[in-house]
């Protein structure tokens, strides 16, 4: 359970968008991804990236992916005063295994 900030890798299922009404399954499908991020990572705001968006919706309304491979990044921001949680939801590649991500960062000596 994700409570500090840093780089996290889901495969959503989205096969439950598949349940109902076929008319708004992308519809549905973004929701979902929205939920699941919030449910797994305990932040207060989700912003999914136009990629992600776009990918759910490339072959349509009707027929969304049945599943999706999300990089999810978790930073602290300020807002109105509060320190809140955010989560960037953005497409993870091919080869990136699910689970936590260190980012390396290079020390200039």
């Amino acid at each position: 359970m994700p409570s500090e900030p840093g780089h996290y890798v889901y495969v959503i299922p989205l096969s439950r968008v598949y349940w109902g009404r076929r008319t708004n399954r992308a519809d549905r499908a973004v929701k979902l991804v929205r939920r699941f991020i919030q449910r797994h990572t305990k932040v207060d705001r989700v912003l999914i990236t136009n990629e992600v968006n776009e990918y759910i919706w490339q072959r349509g309304r009707e027929k969304p992916p049945r599943r999706i491979k999300v990089l999810v990044t978790v930073k602290e921001v300020e807002e109105e005063g509060e320190k809140k949680k955010l989560a960037i939801v953005r497409l993870a590649g091919e080869k990136l295994k699910p689970g936590k991500y260190e980012v390396k960062t290079e020390k200039k000596q």
